[in-house]
């Protein structure tokens, strides 16, 4: 386990009164988490009064018609899809697997593969915020849209977000393409081939390891052909041993990066699928390979680059990698257009984003070991203009967190207004919050 952390009382609500009343009735620090992804701890902090919002599950209305959809934000996008799915809408944007929880989504402003869609605060029309005096607030681009910009990215800052209205989309079908060649070309190709490309619906490209020299481009792009998978949303609770296996293959045996470049990856990309929209969107996070055990987890993080700076920032990640021997699986990259407005935005410019998904031991001198090379791959992508992700190790120094979002200032100096006792906390902002 990466950051046990021990709570004062955990309450799992089922509605906005409870939330309410718990507040009313304690008077010390308060934690809120959704699907438990997050790996720094930004979900809880010592002492606190801890809401489990997984039981805060319920639609409060939903709107076929108009491909609309109010929920309370405990509910789990892979829930949320069962009860659109029969009118043929899918969720806007996401993340990659559906395990996550809304609220957690909104938290960290997550993104997924969707071309052209950027964040989740894209597909937001407003929330319900209970701030720390109980009081139930509304917020939009319209009203209350300070609040708005600072809850969503926020990290649980400002205070329980309860429920959320999201636009939704078409439930498509879409034909997988992929795309092999060197790492340096992708940015013409992602230009020419998917960025203005109306049918391309997800993308992203893979860098695997030990040289991350060869992007891997996979396209899932609206088809009429017929369906090779009919099966309309991935069935949850599944076996995924095999993924395991091969999980640990490529980790751990003499050869493994070896053996997923001339034999995992030819075989997983050798059809081209045709399925539905929301069974590639319903994927579920354990097919990744076992998560964690007791002495080892793989993790993840994620930098932003400008769009102009893809080939510079390649060539020193895959050297910071390589000079630390890092036990790196894969590296995911993706596209998000410019969405400024989040004050804790990661995408102030149009930017790539570099998915790091890797294996570490858990130990103190494991842990310090991979926050030097954390570091330096901060440190690199501040250097050519971007940023990092914040749902993860919270390694970076004060002066890195500051340089990364220069406008924390700003949502800290609302959050004094909103929640003055700064009630509001988790590991994050425990070690933030005084910049």
């Amino acid at each position: 386990m990466l950051n046990p952390i021990w709570v004062n009382r955990l309450l799992a609500p089922r509605t906005t009164g409870e939330i309410q009343r718990a507040l009313a009735m304690s008077s010390g620090p308060v934690s809120i988490g959704g699907g438990r992804y997050s790996m720094g701890g930004q979900i809880a902090t010592e002492n606190s009064l801890h809401l489990d919002m997984r039981q805060f599950n319920q639609v409060i209305r939903y709107s076929p018609e108009s491909r609309v959809m109010r929920v309370q934000t405990g509910m789990r996008w892979r829930d949320l899809q069962s009860v659109i799915d029969p009118d043929d809408l899918s969720i806007k944007i996401m993340q990659s697997y559906a395990n996550f929880t809304v609220g957690g989504s909104l938290s960290v402003n997550a993104h997924g593969r969707y071309v052209g869609a950027g964040p989740v605060i894209n597909s937001v029309r407003s929330l319900q915020l209970v701030l720390a005096d109980g009081s139930v607030v509304e917020a939009s681009r319209s009203a209350n849209s300070d609040l708005f910009y600072a809850a969503i990215g926020g990290y649980g800052a400002m205070g329980v977000i309860t429920e959320v209205e999201l636009d939704l989309a078409s439930n498509i079908t879409m034909e997988r393409q992929v795309r092999r060649m060197p790492v340096a070309d992708y940015p013409r190709f992602f230009n020419e081939q998917v960025r203005e490309n109306e049918q391309a619906v997800l993308h992203n490209a893979d860098l695997a390891p030990p040289y991350f020299d060869v992007a891997t481009s996979v396209t899932w792009r609206a088809s009429d052909k017929a369906l090779t998978v009919e099966e309309r949303l991935v069935a949850p609770g599944q076996s995924y041993k095999i993924n395991q296996t091969v999980m640990w293959s490529v980790t751990k045996l003499p050869g493994g990066p070896m053996i997923r470049k001339d034999v995992v990856d030819p075989l997983r990309y050798l059809n081209q699928p045709v399925v539905r929209r929301n069974y590639e969107a319903s994927a579920d996070v354990a097919s990744l390979g076992p998560i964690a055990t007791r002495n080892s987890t793989y993790a993840l993080q994620e930098y932003f680059v400008p769009v102009t700076q893809f080939n510079a920032f390649v060539t020193q990640m895959a050297a910071i990698l390589q000079a630390h021997r890092v036990d790196a699986v894969n590296i995911s990259i993706r596209h998000a257009p410019a969405a400024p407005d989040s004050l804790l935005s990661w995408a102030r410019e149009e930017v790539f984003s570099f998915v790091l998904y890797y294996w570490q031991r858990v130990g103190v001198d494991d842990r310090e070991a991979v926050g030097v090379w954390t570091r330096e791959l901060i440190n690199a992508a501040l250097l050519f203009g971007g940023t990092y992700y914040l749902p993860y190790q919270l390694h970076a120094t004060q002066e890195q967190f500051s340089s990364a979002y220069p406008n924390a200032r700003r949502l800290l100096a609302l959050k004094a207004q909103v929640d003055p006792g700064g009630r509001f906390r988790n590991k994050l902002w425990d070690k933030y919050q005084t910049g």
